[in-house]
Formats: C-alpha cells, structure tokens, sequence
C-alpha cells in the first residue's frame, strides 16, 4: 500500500510539473498550442531629413515607449558616419545621432519591427499628471472659451464625459460664431490639439498630447497622429481628437506622450521626419523563440533553441519516441497485442517515417521473410548462438543492399530509404521469430509479427501527426505527462481488450444459465 502511495504521489508530481511547465510556456512566454499559428509583424521606419551646415551636428529623436502588450523584435538605427546613442528616462526614450561636422543633405533612419503579445493584457499608464497651467488668453478668445466651456460643462457630469462633448462640440460641422472663432478651421492637427488642451486646463482637467502612428500596410511618408489623454483623478484615457471616441483605437501605435518635441535637430535646418509602414505575417512560435532568445529568457536560453540546427533536428525525431513508447504501453497493456519486444515497434515506426509507410511496410516484410528462410537454412549447421546472430546481421545487410541497388536501377526512389531500418534490430527480431518459430510454430510468428506491425503502424500515425511533431519538439515537458501516464498504466492488473473478446460468449453462456 506504501509502495503505490509513494507511486502515486510521484506521478502527481510529475503530472503537474510538466502541465505547469507547459502552462507557463503557453500563457506566460507566449508559445502557441497550434502549429498554425500566425502573428501580424509591422516594420516601421522612421526617415529623419535635414540639412547640415558644416557645424557640429546632434540629433535627437523620440522613440516609442516599450509596453507589456508589445514585443520589439528589433530596432535599427542606420546613418551613415554617425555616433548612435539611446537615451532613457522616466519611460521616455530617445535616439541621438552626432557627428563632428556635416555638410548639405543628410538622412538618418530608425527601424522598429513589432506585433502585439496578446497573452498580456495593456497596462494604462501609471504617472502622476502634473497641475494643468491655464493658458494666457486675449480676452475676445478668453471670452469665446469661457462661454463653450459653460455649455459643455452642463450637458457633462465628470472629465470623461466632458472631454467627449468638447471635442464633438469642437468638430460640429455646424458651428456657432465661437465655435468658429476658437477652431480656426485655416490651421492644421497640432493647433486643435493645443486648442483642447488649453481648454481643459481652464476647466482644471490635467491633459496632454499623445503622438502615434495607424498600422496600416504598404503606408508611405506617413506623419503621426494626434491624441488627447487626460487624467480623470484615477486613471489616465485617451480620445480622439476628431471624434471624441475614447480609448486606444485597433493598430495604432502610440509614440510619444506628452508635449516634449519629436524631433531636435542642432546644427541642421529644414528637418523633417516621415513614416513608412509594411505589415508581414509570421509564424507566432518563431517570433515567441526569437524573442525568447533575444531577452535571454531561462526556460528558452536552456533548452533545445540554444544547441546548433543540426542537434535540433536530431531532437525533433528523439522527442517523437516516447509517443511511440506510450502506443506501445496502450497496445500491450490495455489492449493485449502481442509484439516482437518492446521496442521493435518504435524502431519499426521510425523507419516509416523515412521510407512512408506502404514502401516501409514493403520491405520490412521482404527483409523479415527472406530473412526467416535463410535463418532456417542456418539452424541446419548447428551454430553457437553468437555466431548465428553474425551471419543473419551480415545476411540482412546484404538483403537491404540489393533492395538499394534494384531499387536505384529501378528509379524507385523511395525503396532506397531502406538503410534506415535498424539492421542489428532486425536481424535480432529474425533470430526470435525462427526462435518461436521452432518452438510454438508458425501461427504465434505471425501473430507477434502482425502485432509488431500494427503497433508500429499506429505509432507512425501518430509520430507523423504534424500538431503531435510540433507539441513533442516545442513542448518537451509533454514527456514528464507521457511518463505520468505510463507509469499509472504500468499498474494495470486487470482484463485486456483482447481478453474480454475471449470471455465474451463465457460471459452470454453464464447470463443464459443464471436466466
């Protein structure tokens, strides 16, 4: 009893490290569950313009906050003969160009590639907005304020809504003679801007400017978009400064925030800066490894991702073997196929996988029966076991090598994948069956070849199933639940599947006699 206590306690442990494992990889790290999935990646690059005037040049440019919801694969900075640096603080980050002297026109970029994490939800913004200054206002357009602010203010109960029914007020297409005074209709996105902010800062609501771009694919010489954020007293909300919609709309990239400029440039004139925009699709599990590897994170950096392509590889066919073995278990155990060994199934399997399976399943039963016929010629000589197990090794290989050479002169391709069956393995599996052959007959040699064949071929389904392939290589922590499973398997003492079929007219003949 304290034996299959301590079994079961350590297959409990076994169960939840590796669901807790694959759980944290899922939910945390961002792997997906599915080999298809894909993720939007947007490549934005920022192009800088301006015009050097043979003095000391810096340039200093702001660059997009980094946020838990988003995932920087990677930033260039290209100039050519300039000093680069990043500076950081206070969550605002700038990229700063220098060079000790430039003449005439002179280009530097920014590149940033990106995609939503949609595992973490967005987190707002967190600082503490600063006191709101009111603006110093002739008294025609103090007055003109004042007056829409009082109308605003009674159709609202707190900011928020009252921030929306400004700016909607403000964007009426039929507005009255303050309205009209107070939009200018002749100046660009940046007066409105200010416009509302020094119109909440009357009314005492602390605001400010929120720059971001609009995700939108094959996008050229874009500009950034205008926002206004205001601090309610709990937390911080962004509208739209045409519409007055609140919230972060769907693909927009936010910038900057606040009113520090997008762009200095000393020793320069003429500066500009314009967007470009492209949108590619890639798979989510490449660009979650990627990430991974590139933020150095443990569960990533110690594993499969960090040994060479090749080693990989080798991994991907390892890492499909205890999926065969826990067929096998099933197989024997709860159904009750008869194998040729344990093993010889997953040995089987994996040599479908390289040859497919009819080829495969061809030439293992040409090699097994010329192979019994030879065995049977051999059992003639009286050899010692040893030496008998030598000549079948030498005879198989022979047989696998005329398989290669007809096949080749042939132009079957397929049939050349023959190597790849175990040679030592199948010579051992010819030994048995003549072995059982001599000793139960020939019934019980088909009957365990069958079994071996059926096992291996329900392995090979479910090792060339493309989700299991790409769950065993990504999730190799499935192996701790796939060992939990066999060992609670490894204590089934009850009836097979093959045995109750057995039983089954014992079972109708004991109804009838009870009736």
């Amino acid at each position: 009893m304290h034996s299959r206590a301590r079994l079961y306690t350590v297959v409990i442990l076994i169960l939840l490290t590796g669901i807790g494992l694959i759980l944290y990889k899922h939910l945390v790290l961002g792997f997906p569950l599915m080999p298809d999935a894909k993720k939007f990646v947007w490549t934005i690059e920022a192009k800088i313009d301006f015009q050097a005037q043979g003095d000391p040049v810096i340039v200093s440019f702001a660059l997009p906050p980094k946020e838990p919801h988003l995932t920087f694969m990677e930033e260039d900075f290209a100039s050519p003969d300039y000093g680069f640096s990043e500076l950081s603080s206070n969550n605002i980050r700038r990229g700063q160009w220098s060079k000790r002297a430039a003449q005439g026109a002179q280009t530097a970029y920014y590149r940033l590639s990106v995609y939503e994490n949609d595992k973490m939800i967005e987190i707002q913004p967190t600082d503490t907005p600063e006191e709101p200054k009111k603006p110093e206002l002739d008294e025609v357009f103090l007055t003109a304020s004042m007056t829409l602010l009082d109308q605003v203010r009674a159709r609202s109960a707190n900011p928020e809504i009252f921030t929306r029914e400004l700016i909607q007020t403000l964007n009426s297409p039929s507005p009255n003679q303050n309205q009209r005074l107070l939009r200018n209709d002749k100046a660009g996105e940046d007066y409105k801007t200010e416009l509302i902010l020094d119109l909440l800062a009357l009314e005492g609501i602390s605001a400010r400017v929120v720059r971001g771009l609009f995700l939108e694919d094959g996008r050229r010489r874009q500009s950034l978009t205008n926002f206004v954020e205001i601090h309610d007293g709990s937390q911080w909300i962004l509208f739209n400064q045409d519409t007055g919609k609140s919230g972060k709309p769907k693909n927009f990239l936010i910038w900057q925030r606040g009113g520090q400029s997008l762009l200095d440039v000393v020793g320069g004139r003429n500066s500009q800066v314009s967007f470009s925009i492209i949108k590619n699709i890639h798979t989510t599990r490449n660009l979650v490894v990627d990430s991974g590897i590139n933020k150095e994170a443990g569960l990533i950096d110690f594993s499969i991702y960090s040994l060479p392509i090749e080693q990989q590889n080798a991994f991907k066919m390892i890492l499909l073997l205890p999926i065969g073995a826990l067929v096998v278990v099933i197989m024997r155990i709860l159904i009750g196929i008869r194998t040729s060994g344990t093993f010889m199934p997953i040995l089987i399997a994996l040599a479908l996988i390289q040859t497919t399976l009819i080829t495969g399943i061809i030439i293992f039963l040409i090699v097994v029966s010329t192979g019994l016929l030879i065995r049977s010629y051999l059992s003639r000589l009286n050899l010692l076991l040893v030496a008998r197990i030598s000549a079948v090794i030498i005879v198989v290989i022979t047989i696998i090598a005329s398989i290669s050479i007809i096949s080749h002169k042939l132009g079957l391709s397929q049939a050349l994948q023959v190597t790849f069956f175990p040679m030592i393995i199948l010579a051992w599996t010819i030994e048995r069956m003549s072995v059982l052959w001599e000793e139960d007959g020939p019934r019980e040699v088909f009957i365990q070849g069958a079994g071996s064949l059926l096992t291996a071929v329900i392995a090979y389904l479910f090792m060339t199933n493309r989700t299991v392939e790409y769950l065993t290589f990504n999730f190799p922590e499935l192996m701790l639940v796939n060992l939990a499973l066999i060992l609670i398997l490894g204590q089934y003492t009850g009836y097979r599947l093959t045995e109750l079929y057995r039983f089954h007219s014992m079972g109708r003949h004991y109804v009838a006699d009870k009736r």
